[in-house]
């Protein structure tokens, strides 16, 4: 009797857990996604027990996930995945789910999944149903350390094989750098497929909802160096979308070699990124250095089915920044590949003015030309290089470093005011230049207003490169300067091209002299 009753216990489980679990696909998933973008936007009403939105940092911070605990810990798997928990800026529960043979199941929140630590909450009294902030996933090569998290928002971010996070993503971008407040389209709903004991490739679905916009996911993650995300995204706009952001990337620039604004801390250089790099659709490299502006500026790149972005960290060299904490020079890279054809659009840079290392400043994105309106499916494909070593790199000498600084002639009184630009270009190409061939490379510059003066190109002494120099003397306008330097030889280029902008100082500003010249 006590045999048939376990039995019909273990049946009745069985049973239960057919009824909650539901078919799942990515055709499903997108058409739920379309489905929310045909009706008002319904605002998440879940609020937090009042016990959990008063955390503080340190509080949240010590509520630590159990690695014993990690979905499919138990399995021959070559991936994990653990769970964030509520509080301090996360507090909008997302729903996550485990999907097996096509089927999804919920995954509950549960008080044995964490060592709440130092936090003071009583998990006796937390709801059961209180959800998850997000989650992160774990490789076999290192279960401590995870490769890969998705916490606020749309935003997630990944590591190549230095395991050091830096610069985000996020699933979309909605009217960045408008004058109006941006919208953040969030994930909802994750969906984690369980992955066979051989797999070396994990994938995630998302369900994202906004105000302007709904959309489906699909991330297929592949460990290494770099690790590769190949992105599927199904959007369904609401409403008129100004500035629609696919592929956005989040970075911080604070200071660097050729923008010392805020140079008061003690380490010489600090930013996640140091650059934007373009591969246009013309074939065209582009390299343009960050900076860290006195005020918002927003710059868009046209192209016509560009190859390839990506905000890049270029300088390895721990001597630049000195930070044995938070290592910037490990800093991740992040390249965008598109896949099929994105038609015609812009790549925008959005520079935002900081003074704090924590604040992320800048933004990247492809903004498609064609204008976004409601009912539309705007379909994406694209693939995502996280690390130090990137898929694709300029076949020409590629800039290594910029640099700025008074102009004019060192020994000589400055007459009038004027900014010099130094560019460091290295590459492969130059190994095989004749001996004459300094005296024919030639910088090729051009400015947007003001005059170029004191042009010169010449070896560096030492490395396998060449040095561009010149000056800029501005008009008496403040507005930002747009340049644009590349070296050639003949007519052949032998550089990719160096983008930069550059603000003037007032003229009231603008310093002649030279300490112990002009006096």
């Amino acid at each position: 009797m006590k045999t048939m009753t376990a039995l019909s216990v273990g049946l009745a489980l069985l049973a239960s857990q057919a009824a909650l679990a539901d078919p799942f696909s990515f055709a499903a998933l997108k058409g739920e996604a379309r489905n929310l973008a045909d009706h008002p936007y319904q605002a998440p009403a879940d609020k937090l027990p009042k016990a959990v939105a008063d955390l503080n940092w340190d509080q949240h911070q010590s509520i630590v996930f159990k690695h014993d605990q990690a979905l499919w810990s138990k399995l021959p798997s070559h991936f994990r995945a653990e769970f964030f928990h509520l509080g301090m800026y996360a507090k909008t529960p997302v729903q996550l789910y485990e999907v097996v043979d096509g089927e999804a199941r919920a995954i509950n929140y549960d008080k044995h999944f964490f060592d709440y630590g130092k936090s003071g909450l009583d998990h006796a009294k937390l709801p059961k149903n209180l959800g998850f902030a997000g989650f992160r996933l774990h490789s076999l090569t290192d279960w401590q350390r995870d490769i890969i998290s998705f916490l606020g928002a749309s935003y997630f971010r990944a590591v190549g094989s230095s395991m050091q996070y830096g610069l985000s993503a996020r699933g979309l971008a909605v009217d960045t750098a408008l004058p109006r407040p941006e919208e953040f389209p969030t994930f909802t709903r994750f969906y984690l497929v369980r992955p066979q004991g051989s797999d070396d490739t994990a994938e995630v679905y998302a369900l994202m909802d906004s105000k302007s916009v709904s959309g489906a996911y699909h991330f297929t993650i592949t460990p290494g160096e770099p690790l590769v995300m190949h992105v599927d995204a199904a959007i369904y706009p609401r409403a008129e979308i100004e500035r629609l952001g696919i592929a956005p990337l989040t970075s911080m620039f604070q200071v660097g070699e050729n923008d010392h604004r805020a140079s008061w801390d003690w380490r010489p250089e600090i930013h996640d990124s140091d650059g934007l790099s373009m591969w246009r659709g013309n074939g065209e490299w582009v390299w343009r250095p960050l900076t860290n502006p006195a005020s918002l500026h927003f710059n868009t790149f046209t192209d016509d089915n560009p190859k390839g972005f990506g905000l890049l960290q270029r300088d390895r060299n721990f001597d630049h920044y000195q930070d044995d904490g938070v290592f910037y020079e490990k800093r991740p890279s992040l390249w965008i590949e598109p896949v099929g054809n994105w038609g015609k659009g812009t790549v925008d840079l959005t520079e935002i003015p900081t003074i704090d290392e924590t604040f992320d400043n800048i933004v990247a994105f492809w903004q498609p030309a064609q204008p976004v309106k409601p009912g539309q499916e705007l379909l994406y494909s694209y693939n995502m290089y996280w690390g130090e070593r990137m898929p694709h790199t300029p076949h020409l000498a590629h800039v290594k470093e910029t640099r700025t600084g008074i102009g004019g002639v060192v020994g000589q009184k400055r007459d009038h005011y004027s900014h010099r630009f130094v560019v460091d270009f290295e590459g492969d190409i130059f190994n095989m230049m004749p001996l004459n061939a300094p005296s024919e490379i030639k910088a090729d510059v051009s400015v947007s207003r003001g005059k170029v003066e004191l042009v010169s190109v010449r070896p560096i002494a030492g490395h396998k490169g060449y040095r561009a120099r010149f000056d800029v003397v501005p008009d008496a306008s403040t507005a930002p300067i747009d340049m644009r330097l590349y070296l050639k030889k003949g007519n052949k280029a032998l550089s990719e091209t160096w983008l930069y902008q550059w603000t003037p100082p007032p003229v009231a500003e603008r310093d002649l002299s030279t300490p112990n010249l002009n006096q």
